[in-house]
């Protein structure tokens, strides 16, 4: 019984600082679209956990604008679960008894404003091999129609999938299954209690307000629970304003001097909209197909100089920059070679992964251990590659890559961690700018001449590949190369684009 009271706990202080996440928005003047905020209120049921309404609507990946989204967050103590496209019609599922979360969708859909986003937010992974996880979209998390409805019958892979849906609502088309599903989102394994705390503490920051760190209990979960049981639920901005006024939550003195700037190729999850404004948000996602861009010749002939245009724009506004980067690795250094060491721009990075989100700085004092460096031989060619192994093992892959398609390149340098790698090597900015200069000098002492390029093959977080890109002008020409992760390619590398 006392597990089953803690995990109760445990699944309100999610939900609750889900809600902060969303509210500190109430307190950015650079987010006046969002409106107002609701914990519990009133909303098509099961959809009502977290609701941010937004005037004006807010842009989305797809043409329509969204003026409501509606958030069901589902929370388990443990990370184990997993879940396929069968349990979307299975009541047990969201712990309900007779309504399944698609036929709570179907009942939200019937009566919410036709410019309504629903999104099942879960802890909970999609199940290996389930056609659910292919049909979800890395770019903003919505069902993939053209994959999903994709004119094949009941008895193929889809048709299965589609018919169990159709019947389990009653519905006789495919098109009414349709537009049940549209404006539809799934985020799986989302962040963890403890990363929730961060990024609360992180949201309240950047808006003026205090955070909670070093203590067991976290502040905000107790207000969660004082304001559910007073009835106070729905926030508007003036109502959210004098709510942190009563509980003293301001800062004396606002840190406004960052400007927060954003740059994504995937990822549009529910938290990542309250990064940055439009202005000052470069979202790429529209030219990928997932992790891939639509043709490999975009990433240099289109990805390449949409960044470089961007972010020459913001160096030319602003001397202090806040930088939220939800974008693969090869962006990440290209980012950092346009806002370079020589650019006179002052930058801290928004580090998120499964280690928690935290804003690193080049001088944060969070410093580690220095990288191994080895030096292998492949061949008389006169190119080196430089492998990066921090967040896993790189070195494998890339090598198998250079044998077969660079056989120009004779040096393989290597950076591997002290520690096995994983999702917590590098320990903040500090130490990313310091493995950061260790990879840029090796790199320029060995086997480069003649302007050659070094080939940069990196498993690390983006934080280093920024630091590293600082070092482009000193390491020469670049040619970056990103992982063919969901094997929709080669299952290898991919090369992205030169550096100059």
């Amino acid at each position: 019984m006392a597990n089953a009271v803690e995990a109760g706990w445990h699944g309100h202080d999610y939900q609750a600082r889900f809600f902060w996440i969303h509210a500190s928005a109430l307190r950015d003047p650079e987010k006046t679209h969002v409106v107002e905020v609701s914990y519990e209120a009133d909303g098509p049921k099961a959809f009502d956990d977290v609701i941010v309404r937004y005037d004006p609507p807010r842009v989305s990946m797809s043409s329509r604008r969204v003026s409501v989204d509606f958030h069901q967050i589902k929370y388990h103590v443990t990370l184990g679960g997993s879940f396929g496209y069968e349990d979307l019609v299975n009541p047990a599922f969201v712990g309900a008894t007779k309504f399944s979360v698609l036929e709570r969708l179907k009942q939200a859909k019937s009566t919410a404003s036709a410019h309504s986003a629903f999104t099942l937010v879960t802890v909970d992974a999609f199940k290996t091999g389930d056609p659910l996880g292919s049909i979800v979209s890395s770019k903003d998390f919505s069902l993939r129609m053209d994959k999903l409805f994709d004119g094949t019958t009941d008895r193929s892979a889809m048709g299965k999938v589609r018919k169990l849906w159709r019947e389990h609502l009653g519905l006789s088309k495919d098109e009414d299954l349709r537009a049940v599903l549209e404006g539809f989102h799934i985020t799986s394994s989302q962040r963890s209690l403890e990363q929730l705390r961060d990024e609360v503490n992180l949201h309240f920051r950047l808006v003026g307000l205090v955070s909670c760190n070093n203590t067991v209990e976290f502040r905000f979960d107790a207000a969660a629970r004082a304001l559910k049981s007073s009835g106070r639920s729905t926030f508007s901005r003036l109502d959210f304003e004098a709510l942190c006024r009563e509980e003293g939550w301001i800062r004396s003195v606002r840190d406004d001097k960052y400007l927060n700037v954003a740059i994504r190729s995937f990822g549009d999850g529910p938290g990542n909209r309250l990064d940055a404004t439009p202005e000052n948000t470069l979202s790429l996602q529209h030219l990928f197909d997932e992790r891939h861009p639509h043709s490999q010749q975009d990433w240099a002939a289109v990805v390449q100089p949409k960044i470089v245009e961007f972010l020459k724009g913001v160096r030319q506004r602003a001397h202090e920059v806040r930088l939220f980067l939800d974008a693969h690795a090869s962006i990440a250094f290209l980012a950092g070679s346009v806002l370079g060491l020589k650019s006179a721009v002052k930058v801290e990075l928004i580090q998120k992964g499964r280690a928690g989100v935290s804003t690193w700085r080049s001088d944060d004092g969070v410093t580690g251990a220095e990288a191994k460096i080895s030096i292998e031989r492949l061949g008389d060619g006169d190119e080196t590659a430089l492998v990066v192994s921090l967040a896993r093992s790189a070195v494998r892959d890339a090598r198998e890559y250079m044998v077969l398609h660079l056989p120009a390149v004779g040096t393989l340098v290597h950076l591997e961690s002290q520690t096995p790698a994983g999702p917590r090597t590098v320990a903040g900015g500090e130490h990313a700018a310091t493995l950061a200069d260790q990879a840029a000098e090796a790199v320029r002492g060995f086997g480069r001449s003649g302007g050659k390029p070094v080939h940069v093959f990196a498993a690390a977080p983006n934080g280093f590949m920024f630091f590293l890109g600082q070092h482009r002008e000193a390491m020469g020409p670049v040619i970056l190369y990103e992982f063919d992760f969901g094997r929709s390619l080669s299952g290898s590398y991919v090369p992205a684009y030169a550096i100059c």
